[in-house]
């Protein structure tokens, strides 16, 4: 069992690798980078809540430990966890550290093959009504010790993040103009 979560995990970065960039990062070093997105959905702040918070909805199961999204929990409040649980294993992906409903969701941890570099990660949700719709900024920083080589896997991590998020915002539209 240990073999083929450790193969998934490998396979997961490789395809991470293969994405292309989804925005650019800045504040890249060896040290840490910053993965900044943003999005115009077609739905009031509350909704675009309901459904950050269904990460099973959105979060594509290639980039998971147990291939299946329906592993995923999101409990959103402060010391919530954003957990995925599978056949007696587990990981806590990030923790839950501020909860202001309908505005912000913030979570801190590192994702997928950033939990082995020992980094410090704030991901944070931000919805900012905009007429109808909602602006939806999704933001990632991460901090480590230089040798963490956090320049090397910028980019991988700013394509698996930046297609999540896109995942999101294609939830969030009108069947009509949702891509298929």
């Amino acid at each position: 069992m240990v073999s083929a979560i450790a193969a998934r995990v490998t396979l997961a970065a490789a395809i991470a690798a293969s994405f292309p960039c989804a925005a650019k990062t800045s504040e890249v070093s060896p040290s840490g980078f910053v993965a900044s997105f943003r999005e115009e959905v077609d739905a009031p702040p509350a909704e675009a809540w309901t459904a950050i918070v269904q990460i099973s909805r959105w979060w594509d199961g290639e980039h998971s430990y147990s291939g299946d999204p329906a592993n995923f929990s999101l409990d959103p409040v402060a010391g919530g966890c954003w957990c995925e649980r599978w056949d007696g294993n587990s990981v806590e992906h990030m923790r839950v550290v501020q909860v202001l409903r309908n505005n912000t969701l913030r979570l801190a941890g590192g994702l997928g093959p950033l939990q082995a570099r020992a980094v410090n990660g704030v991901l944070t949700f931000a919805l900012a009504p905009n007429g109808g719709k909602t602006t939806l900024s999704v933001t990632y920083r991460v901090r480590g010790s230089p040798d963490a080589g956090l320049d090397k896997v910028a980019d991988a991590v700013d394509g698996v993040l930046g297609a999540q998020v896109k995942r999101l915002a294609a939830l969030l539209r009108p069947a009509a103009e949702t891509p298929r």
